[in-house]
């Protein structure tokens, strides 16, 4: 499954990347706290990448899910016959 390929290192570093792009700037207020991946403090990368653990781990009991209750036909010898 491709969220098994999805690094949680490299899903965290685009979501500081696109929250980065999307937060406007305040007039005043300079670049308004952004910064590169390179300059976030240790802890909030480990934070970071916990919660990007946290979402892929999500996303992939959501799609395993629905897969095993879509199965429309019993299993060979599961089957109840009768009338």
């Amino acid at each position: 499954m491709w969220i098994n390929e999805v690094a949680p290192e490299r899903l965290a570093e685009l979501f500081h990347h696109y929250q980065q792009a999307l937060t406007p700037e305040i007039a005043g207020k300079g670049s308004g706290g952004r910064g590169s991946w390179r300059e976030v403090s240790q802890p909030e990368k480990s934070r970071l990448v916990a919660a990007a653990r946290l979402a892929l781990l999500e996303l992939e009991s959501m799609t395993s899910e629905p897969a095993k209750s879509r199965q429309y036909f019993a299993q060979p010898g599961e089957a109840e016959w009768g009338c």
